[in-house]
C-alpha cells in the first residue's frame, strides 16, 4: 500500500495534520478511536466514505513516523 495514495498533508486542510486523502478526516482522529477501543467496522460506520485500507494506512502512517523518529537516536 503506498501512504501517497491514502494520506495526504496540505497546509490548507485540518492546519497542514495528515489526513485521509480527500477528506478532513485526520489520522490522529483514526489513532485516536482506535486507542478507545474501537474496532474498524465501528470507525467504517462512522464514516462510511472512507475504507478499511484507509483506517490501515493511518496505523500504517503511524508506525513509518516512529520508525522515522529511531533513526534520529
Amino acid at each position: 500500500m503506498d501512504l501517497d495514495e491514502r494520506i495526504s498533508i496540505n497546509p490548507d486542510i485540518c492546519h497542514g495534520k495528515p489526513v485521509i486523502r480527500n477528506t478532513r478526516i485526520p489520522v490522529e482522529l483514526v489513532l485516536g478511536l482506535i486507542e478507545d477501543g474501537a474496532d474498524v467496522k465501528e470507525i467504517l460506520d462512522m464514516y462510511p466514505h472512507i475504507t478499511r485500507d484507509d483506517i490501515k494506512a493511518c496505523v500504517r502512517y503511524a508506525r513509518k513516523a516512529i520508525e522515522d523518529l529511531s533513526c534520529l537516536r
